[in-house]
């Protein structure tokens, strides 16, 4: 089974604001959602493989639940180039209303959502048969999670919009000989305090 984790919050994604490649690290509250996350994977998920994108809030993610990471550079962030930073509520809508419709738009400098599914949809098949006979927790970002899903559901990347996925959310998809299969989307439960 692949297990996608979006990592944990940082300041940018408290306060609303698009966050591609800018490398940030967990604030206190991601801290908290990693360690919960952490705690999770290992209890059911113990012997699972750990594979991160490259950007430092997915590895400090990644590290709560295992010494022993992976750095796959394709599962880093969309490149939201010169949008890199900003609140969502800055961009001109009409190029908000562009970007929701056309999934080879591209920010300015950046990366279209065709371009993301590219590099995100060869290293899943990559993986696709050792997720038959063990787990691997794949700890990345927003966009790369949704592409996998799409991916997992046999859609295109114009799907992505019909999706939320919180901080430090799971998603699971069974892959088997028939295929890949989405048996989870957002689960939350584990952020959740004990008792």
């Amino acid at each position: 089974m692949l297990i996608l984790l979006r990592h944990g919050q940082t300041t940018a994604n408290a306060q609303s604001l698009l966050q591609g490649r800018i490398d940030l690290d967990l604030d206190a509250v991601g801290q908290q959602q990693a360690a919960l996350c952490g705690q999770f994977v290992r209890q059911h998920f113990p012997h699972a493989r750990i594979v991160s994108s490259p950007l430092v809030r997915a590895q400090q993610t990644a590290l709560a639940i295992s010494p022993h990471v992976e750095i796959d550079e394709r599962f880093i962030e969309l490149d939201y180039g010169s949008w890199d930073g900003i609140a969502m509520s800055a961009i001109d809508p009409a190029q908000w209303a562009g970007w929701r419709t056309d999934p080879h738009f591209r920010p300015p400098n950046g990366e279209s959502l065709v371009e993301l599914d590219e590099r995100v949809r060869p290293a899943l098949e990559e993986l696709r048969e050792e997720a038959m006979e063990k787990h691997i927790v794949i700890v990345s970002h927003v966009s790369p999670i949704k592409s996998a899903v799409t991916w997992a559901l046999g859609t295109g990347p114009e799907s992505t919009w019909r999706m939320h996925l919180d901080r430090a959310s799971m998603c699971r998809v069974a892959v088997t000989v028939r295929g890949a299969t989405l048996a989870s989307f957002n689960e939350t439960g584990h952020l959740l305090p004990v008792g």
